[in-house]
C-alpha cells in the first residue's frame, strides 16, 4: 500500500520528466543563443557607430515629384489595356507618359540603368496604326494581345535584346543582348512594350540593390533607405509609378523583400512553373527549383493577369480557389526567435495582428498559429541547400567561370578600395566558402532533410485550401547599407524559395515614418491563386499601393 501512492505520482509526473542529457543540451542551447544575441546585438551597435562615423549616407531626403493630374500612372496595367484598345488613349500617349516618369524620379531612385526609349515610342505608334487599322475588333485584341500598348521594365539580370546585360557584374558592364530572355518574349507577344531595365545587386545575390556598375537604387518613399534587392531597381521603379508593371526574380526574397520595402504587391510562384531562361547567373540543377520569376505591380489584380500571362498552357496546374469563407487561416508570429535574425518590430506585429482581424471579420475565418518548429532553422536551411546544389559556385559566378575568385584576398584588396566587387558580393563569398567547408559535416544532411521535412509539414498544414500569413522581414526598410550588419534577416523570405510554395507579398499601408508595411501570404503547392485573391482582399480592406508622393 505504501508504493502505490508514489507509483501514482510517477505515473503523472513520467510524460514530464527530463533525462539530464537533455536538460544538459537545452542547457547547452540556451547559453549558445544567448551569446549569439551578445555577440549579434555587439555586431549591430558596431554598425550603428561605423554607419555613424565611417560610412557616407544621405542625410536629407530627396522627396519624388508628384504624380499630379497624370491619371494614367495611377491606372492597372489592366486598365491601361482596356483604354488603349477602346482608343480612349493612344499607346504612344502612355508609353510617353511612363518615359516622363522615369526621367523625373531615376535621379532619386536611380532605379533605371538601360533604356530603349525611342524604340519603344516607335512601337506604341505601330500599336496605334494596327487599332486605328481595324483588322482586329476590340474583342479580339483583348484575346490576342492583353497588354497591348502596356509599357514594362524588367530587372537587369534578364536579356532584353539590344540593351547591356550586366547583372551588376563589372566585367559584364559592355555586353549587350543578342536577343530577349524568354519571359520578356512572352510578353512582347501579348503587346507589351518594354522601356528598360533595372538595377540589381551584383549577380542577383544581396538584399540591397548596389554594384560597382551602377551605384546604388534607393526607396522611393525615403531616399535614405534602401529599396531591397535582388530586384530592388524594379521595385523602387514600381512604388515611383515608373512603369505599368515590372518582372523580377525571387531565389531567396529577391521580388519579395524589395516589393515589401517599396510598397507594391510581388509574387514568387509555385517552383518550376515560369520560364528562368535568359537571366544571369544561369541556374540548373536544384539552384533552378529555387529560383522563381514572377511579377511586380501596384495593383493586385494585375498579379493574378499577369502571373496567367506568363503561365501559357501551364495555367491548368493550378489549383481552383476554394469559397474564402472556407479557407483556412494560419499565421506564425515569427521563425521561433532565432538570435541571429532581429526581433519583429512593433509595428510589424500590428500590422499581422490588423491582418488577421480583417480576414476574421469579413468572412469569419478562425487564424490558427502554426506550429512550424523548423522556421527556426530557415537561414540555415536555406544556406545549406544552395551549398548542396551542384552547380558553380558564387565565387566561380563572381568570375564569370573564368577559374574563381579568392574572397578573403579580394577582402583584404577592398580596404584599399582595390577590388571591383562590392562589399555584400564579397562577403557572401567568404559565407559560401564555410558553407562548402561544411558539405561533408553531418550538419549539412541534416539541414538539407529538415528542408525536405519542412517542405512536406507546411503542405500537409496547407493543402489546397489554407494560408499561412508570415511576417517578410522584421521591420522597414532600413538605411543604406544597414543590411551588412543585420545580415541573417532575409531568412522571413529565403526559406520559401527551399519549400517550393507560392508566396504574395502585400502592401499594408505605412508606418508612422511614412516606409511601407506588408504582410507574405503564403499557400500550398500550385495554390498561386489562392494568395491572389487574398492580395486582393487585403488590397480593398487597406488600400493597397500609397503613391510615394502623396506621403
Amino acid at each position: 500500500m505504501s508504493t502505490i501512492l508514489p507509483n501514482i505520482i510517477y505515473g503523472i509526473c513520467r510524460p514530464f520528466v527530463i533525462s539530464p542529457k537533455k536538460v544538459i543540451s537545452a542547457a547547452i542551447g540556451i547559453m549558445v543563443a544567448s551569446v549569439l544575441r551578445i555577440a549579434y546585438k555587439g555586431y549591430d551597435i558596431l554598425g550603428t557607430v561605423l554607419m555613424a562615423f565611417m560610412v557616407r549616407v544621405p542625410k536629407d531626403r530627396q522627396p519624388l515629384p508628384p504624380l499630379g493630374d497624370r491619371k494614367l500612372l495611377r491606372l492597372s496595367a489592366q486598365d491601361i489595356a482596356q483604354k488603349i484598345r477602346s482608343k480612349e488613349v493612344s499607346a504612344e500617349e502612355v508609353v510617353r507618359t511612363f518615359i516622363g516618369r522615369i526621367v523625373e524620379v531615376n535621379s532619386g531612385i536611380n532605379a533605371v540603368v538601360n533604356e530603349r526609349f525611342e524604340i519603344a515610342i516607335n512601337e506604341a505608334k505601330k500599336v496605334d496604326h494596327l487599332i486605328r487599322s481595324g483588322e482586329y475588333t476590340e474583342a479580339e485584341l483583348e484575346e490576342k494581345y492583353p497588354l497591348l500598348g502596356v509599357p514594362f521594365t524588367i530587372k537587369d539580370s534578364y536579356c532584353v535584346e539590344g540593351l547591356k546585360h550586366t547583372a551588376g557584374h563589372y566585367k559584364r558592364k559592355d555586353y549587350t543582348a543578342p536577343e530577349d530572355a524568354t519571359v520578356v518574349t512572352m510578353l512582347k507577344a501579348v503587346g507589351a512594350i518594354p522601356l528598360g531595365v533595372t538595377n540589381v545587386s551584383e549577380l542577383c545575390m544581396w538584399w540591397e540593390a548596389v554594384n560597382t556598375v551602377y551605384g546604388r537604387s534607393a526607396n522611393p518613399y525615403d531616399t535614405r533607405h534602401i529599396s531591397g534587392g535582388s530586384s530592388g531597381g524594379e521595385a523602387a521603379l514600381q512604388g515611383a509609378a515608373g512603369s505599368a508593371f515590372g518582372i523580377g526574380s525571387d531565389i531567396g526574397g529577391s521580388i519579395r523583400m524589395p516589393s515589401f520595402f517599396c510598397g507594391v504587391f510581388g509574387h514568387k510562384p509555385t517552383t518550376g512553373l515560369i520560364p528562368n531562361e535568359g537571366q544571369v547567373p544561369v541556374t540548373r540543377g536544384r539552384l533552378a527549383e529555387f529560383l522563381t520569376t514572377g511579377p511586380v505591380a501596384r495593383h493586385a489584380h494585375d498579379l493574378r493577369f499577369l502571373y496567367d500571362i506568363m503561365l501559357g498552357e501551364k495555367v491548368n496546374k493550378m489549383k481552383p480557389v476554394p469559397d474564402l469563407s472556407r479557407v483556412r487561416l494560419f499565421y506564425m508570429e515569427d521563425d521561433g526567435g532565432n538570435p541571429i535574425t532581429t526581433p519583429i518590430s512593433r509595428d510589424m506585429k500590428a500590422v499581422m495582428k490588423k491582418s488577421l482581424q480583417y480576414l476574421e471579420k469579413k468572412y469569419g475565418l478562425k487564424p490558427q498559429k502554426a506550429n512550424l518548429t523548423k522556421f527556426y532553422h530557415s537561414l540555415e536551411i536555406w544556406a545549406q541547400a544552395m551549398a548542396g546544389a551542384d552547380v558553380p559556385t558564387f565565387c566561380e559566378e563572381l568570375a564569370l567561370h573564368n577559374g574563381k575568385i579568392n574572397p578573403f584576398v579580394e577582402l583584404v584588396k577592398k580596404a584599399f578600395w582595390m577590388s571591383p566587387h562590392t562589399l555584400p558580393a564579397l562577403v557572401l563569398g567568404v559565407i559560401e566558402k564555410l558553407a562548402y567547408a561544411g558539405r561533408s559535416l553531418p550538419r549539412h544532411k541534416e539541414m538539407i532533410e529538415m528542408g525536405y521535412s519542412l517542405a512536406k509539414e507546411l503542405q500537409e498544414l496547407l493543402g489546397d485550401d489554407g494560408i499561412m500569413l508570415y511576417h517578410p522581414f522584421p521591420y522597414t526598410a532600413p538605411r543604406h547599407h544597414r543590411p551588412m550588419f543585420r545580415p541573417a534577416d532575409f531568412a522571413y523570405t529565403a526559406i520559401f524559395n527551399i519549400l517550393g510554395v507560392p508566396v504574395t507579398q502585400v502592401p499594408l499601408g505605412l508606418d508612422a515614418d511614412g516606409l511601407p508595411l506588408g504582410i507574405q501570404v503564403v499557400g500550398g503547392m500550385f495554390s498561386d491563386h489562392l494568395c491572389l485573391s487574398i492580395a486582393e482582399e487585403l488590397e480593398e480592406g487597406f488600400g493597397g499601393w500609397v503613391p510615394p508622393s502623396s506621403c
